[in-house]
Formats: C-alpha cells, structure tokens, sequence
C-alpha cells in the first residue's frame, strides 16, 4: 500500500527521547481527534532535510498553529538519539517540532514510502513527503518524486495546499 489522501494513518510505534532514554510513542495517540502535520525524510543530518526540509517547517510552524494544527512532526528512519540529536542541532526542537524515529522502518514499509540509494548508504529509508491528518485521515499528501530536492514537501508547499 503506498499512502493516498483519505487514507487512515497505520499505527505506528515510534521512539523518542525522554528523561530517561529512549520512549515509545503510539502515532495513533499523536493522531487521534487532531490536526497534524507529518514530514518524513531520508535521513537525519543529510544533506537537503538538514538544509531545506526542517527550515521550511521551522519557518512554518507558528503558520500551522494558526491553521489549528495541534502538532507538527518529523519522522525519520533513524534512531532516537540521533533524532533528538538533530532536532536540538537543527533548532527544530526549540522551535517547537516533535522529533520521532521510526528505527525499524515499519511505519514508512507500511505507508509505502521506502526509498533505497545505497551509493550514498542510505537503504531501507523514507521518501520525502509530507501530509496533514485529521484525526488520523490524510487530507493532504505531497511526495517528492526526487528525494534530492524539497519542493513540494516542504512546509511552504503544505501550508499552500492546506488553504486551497
């Protein structure tokens, strides 16, 4: 199954970082009677989601919150030290985006959004995109078809779609 619009969001269980260590997070509990927005990316500290992606959802994200979204979250196949890592190095995390890993990449296998390019290492890892749900249906979906490049996926473009 690769993710469309209307789709019901799978349950997932993600990681992150608490006080003491690495936390399971139920995406269903993130999702349920709420306004999200979720981004999903190749790869923490790459090259175009350290540059472009996270910034656009930075520069977004007081946008969001005036649109009602209750919370905004990156997902990467990676783990949770490395999340939170990126997240305070980034900026995202003082700026308000929950940072969660999906270390065994079985949320993105079961949205139908791995990517694979093992010249630069990266296997089993997520396409770029980016979706709003309501209560855990998505409403608004925009995949990269070149994960290189943030265009569509960006929280600019998101927003845009979320007004039309």
């Amino acid at each position: 199954m690769t993710l469309s619009v209307g789709d019901k969001l799978p349950n997932a269980t993600l990681l992150q970082m608490g006080d003491d260590g690495p936390e399971p997070v139920e995406l269903s509990s993130l999702t349920k009677g709420r306004k999200v927005v979720i981004f999903a990316l190749p790869g923490a500290y790459t090259g175009t989601c350290t540059t472009a992606h996270v910034p656009s959802f930075m520069r977004t994200k007081p946008d969001f919150d005036k649109k009602g979204v209750d919370e905004v979250i990156c997902i990467s196949v990676n783990d949770p030290f490395v999340m939170q890592a990126w997240g305070e190095s980034t900026g995202a995390t003082e700026a308000g985006i929950t940072m969660l890993g999906d270390a065994d990449g079985s949320f993105t296998r079961d949205v139908g959004m791995v990517f694979d390019a093992p010249p630069a290492g990266l296997i089993n890892r997520s396409r770029r995109y980016a979706l709003y749900a309501e209560d855990g249906v998505v409403k608004v979906l925009n995949a990269e078809e070149n994960p290189g490049v943030c265009e569509t996926s960006g929280g600019e473009a998101l927003l845009a779609d979320m007004q039309s």
